[in-house]
């Protein structure tokens, strides 16, 4: 098996990279020509008399991308240890280098933007890697694989989250390149496949008996993006925010073993000494965005406006996406959170169509109770099936009007409207039995077989709760079948200090998906950590609220750019072809003043309010300076709060269309204004055909 190698020196010379692993003297070192970026395979010992200007020791290779004047090749130059899992170490990626093929003279404003994109998306990215566990997927799934094949070609391509970097050295294994035309397999080792997300292992014990506690949360690499910017479907079925996260539990794990080196003779694993077979259980829950064609817009308002498409524009996708999940995971059960009515309404109408379009003779129940008279709605076949899409089970709960006053402990009541699923889908369980199997491969006891697909409007906050709950019934479930429980007991009720891990674990999980998504933590984590709602919880959740509005409408333009940039969702044309400064601000001067207007506006009512009158001195010309500068203000803020989609942060690389119409639609509305009308018709730069090519790529990425 090509595990990749665990220790690569690169040497840079003046007319390539090269790289090759001191621990594997016989593997063939990989060339990087500059400034062609050609890749190649060389016998290392035939390199030793190449003269080099810098030789140093990396943990592994990211990939390699193009921008609009160089290609770079990004490094790992420092990983930090996680824990282990079977025995083998498992990294999060803390520094990174990006090494150029061309030494550039002079600087370019968009290269350097692009540059600072990626350096900060890398350096802010929780991204986890291991050289001999397959973490993209799950254990489950890991136990249906040819443990023989290389890690990269294991991977799930959906949490592959390097897969576009690292295509040219993909490529290159496939068809090979200038001067060595066939597959290459000697590469496999250089290619080290990554996850983005969460990955906690916590060595524990239940009641005194050793045990390890995982939980990870991998995001999918397709649609990702920001919490305003990335919302529903694409048309390839890929959902936005689509997370997957396996909860772990192991007993007699293996806490020797550093991974194996490629090329080694085994998987480099040291097997349990005390002859007891490796418990391995694992549950797997998905979280994606409603799958309907679907935005919210930002105007600056609290609360954006929801733009939804036909549901018939959207079975399409809606098909794809469901097949996906139903061929991965078998039943879905789709938990719906958002509310049934107000603002998030037509969202809940456009899922349940959905559903009800796919499966075969839909059958609708709905329970109310005296807090909602729409408690559950439930959409499943009516009759036996006759569709792949009857494996579809769509489970609503008006979850605020359940819970509202801080009555969180409410929850429960999905819990046990899921319960009879809960039983009928269990969870993954697998032996690794001392010296029974060479390759590593799992003897598996039991399978999953089913899934709980839950969301809200941002699967953040509510989702979290519900996905947490899940969980822990589940671990009860776990624990009383290995007998380290009673049946009807909890673990909660039995051990202190297993219960406060668990509670942490899953508020950290909530803390760094939303982060990812929405720019902050989770809301509602005090009930996660400390098992009820409480009014510091809800004055967190407020600053969490502001905090959200803040960085949605003014910081995730250049976010999101970033996620669009390292996935490859945008790709700068080929040699630098394309109007410079992709970046500038195109609206017209004075609307990009009137912020500034009404910041000096309010300065000066300050200074007109603090500065000491002379006692002889006139009262009304100070209270005219007052009032005049407040008035400025005032009807700046107005202007900038009426105009709102013209100062949201928007992404510069794909803009999304709804943002492109309602910006020339709010233009044309401001040149009407009496006041900044006729300046910014004379003054007004408007965008460069560049930017409508631009925005005419991303109408087609995105709807």
């Amino acid at each position: 098996m090509a595990l990749p190698f665990r220790d690569i020196n690169v040497q840079i010379a003046s007319d390539s990279y090269i790289f090759s692993s001191p621990s594997s003297p016989n593997a063939p070192a990989l060339l990087i020509d500059r400034p062609t970026g050609d890749i190649r395979l060389s016998d290392a010992s035939l390199l030793g008399g190449k003269r080099v200007s810098r030789v140093t020791s990396i943990a592994g290779i990211l990939g390699m991308i193009r921008l609009r004047l160089d290609k770079y090749i990004i490094v790992i130059t420092k990983a930090q240890p996680v824990g282990r899992l079977r025995g083998h170490m498992v990294y999060k990626i803390v520094a990174t280098e990006l090494l150029p093929l061309r030494e550039r003279q002079v600087h370019d404003q968009d290269e350097d933007r692009f540059l600072a994109l990626l350096r900060n998306f890398i350096k802010t990215g929780p991204m986890y890697f291991s050289y001999a566990v397959d973490i993209t997927n799950s254990f489950q799934r890991q136990a249906q694989q040819d443990a023989a094949s290389p890690l990269w070609k294991r991977a799930d391509d959906r949490f592959f989250w390097n897969r576009f970097i690292q295509s040219d050295l993909i490529d290159f294994r496939n068809q090979g390149g200038r001067g060595q035309p066939a597959p290459q397999a000697g590469i496999d080792p250089y290619i080290l496949p990554v996850i983005f997300g969460v990955l906690e292992i916590h060595p524990s014990a239940f009641k005194g008996t050793p045990l390890t506690i995982a939980l990870i949360t991998r995001r999918s690499r397709h649609r990702a993006g920001t919490r305003y910017f990335t919302r529903g479907l694409d048309d390839q079925g890929n959902a936005a925010n689509y997370n997957e996260t396996e909860q772990i539990l192991i007993l007699n794990d293996s806490a020797a073993g550093l991974g194996g080196y490629a090329g080694s003779s085994g998987p480099g694993i040291q097997r349990n000494t005390e002859g007891k077979d490796m418990q391995i259980l694992s549950y797997v829950q998905t979280r994606g965005s409603v799958p309907a064609y679907w935005a919210e817009i930002n105007t600056l308002k609290y609360t954006p406006k929801i733009q939804i498409r036909a549901v018939e524009a959207a079975l399409p996708a809606a098909r794809a996406h469901f097949d996906e999940q139903i061929r991965i995971y078998g039943d879905n059960y789709l938990v719906n959170l958002v509310n049934q009515k107000g603002r998030e309404m037509p969202v809940k109408q456009a899922y349940e169509q959905v559903v009800e379009a796919l499966v075969s003779s839909p059958q609708e129940r709905v329970q109310a109770d005296q807090r909602t008279d729409e408690k559950f709605h439930t959409i499943e076949t009516g009759g036996p099936q006759r569709s792949p899409f009857d494996r579809l089970h769509y489970v609503y709960f008006d979850f605020h009007a359940e819970t509202k006053g801080l009555q969180m402990h409410r929850a429960q009541l999905l819990i046990d409207r899921l319960r009879d699923a809960l039983v009928a889908q269990q969870y993954f369980r697998a032996a690794d039995m001392p010296g029974s199997r060479i390759d590593g491969r799992l003897e598996v006891r039991n399978l999953q077989t089913s899934v709980v697909r839950t969301n809200c409007m941002d699967c953040l906050d509510r989702t979290n709760v519900v996905q947490s709950m899940l969980a822990r019934w589940t671990l009860d479930r776990m624990l009383i079948d290995l007998g380290m429980l009673a049946r009807g007991s909890r673990f909660a009720d039995e051990d202190d200090a297993f219960e406060l891990l668990f509670r942490n674990m899953w508020a950290d999980n909530a803390d760094v998906v939303s982060k990812s998504y929405s720019g902050t933590g989770a809301m509602k984590t005090d009930l996660t950590r400390l098992g009820k709602r409480t009014k510091a919880g809800a004055m967190q959740d407020l600053n969490v609220a502001c905090t959200r509005y803040c960085k949605n409408n003014f910081l995730d333009g250049p976010r999101q750019d970033a996620f669009d940039l390292f996935l490859g969702a945008y790709q700068p044309p080929d040699g630098g072809i394309g109007t410079n400064l992709i970046f500038a601000d195109r609206r017209p001067v004075w609307i990009q003043s009137v912020p500034y207007i009404a910041a000096f506006g309010f300065f000066f009512v300050l200074v007109g309010l603090y500065t000491p009158r002379l006692p002889d001195a006139a009262v009304w010309p100070l209270r005219l300076f007052i009032l005049f500068w407040a008035a400025v203000t005032v009807w700046s803020v107005h202007f900038i709060l009426s105009n709102g989609m013209l100062y949201v942060n928007w992404p510069k690389l794909n803009p999304r269309p709804w943002a492109t119409e309602g910006y020339h639609e709010t233009i044309s509305r401001v040149r009407k204004d009496r006041i900044l009308g006729p300046l910014v018709a004379r003054h007004e730069r408007g965008l460069s055909t560049a930017r409508y090519i631009s925005a005419e790529e991303g109408k087609k990425r995105i709807e």
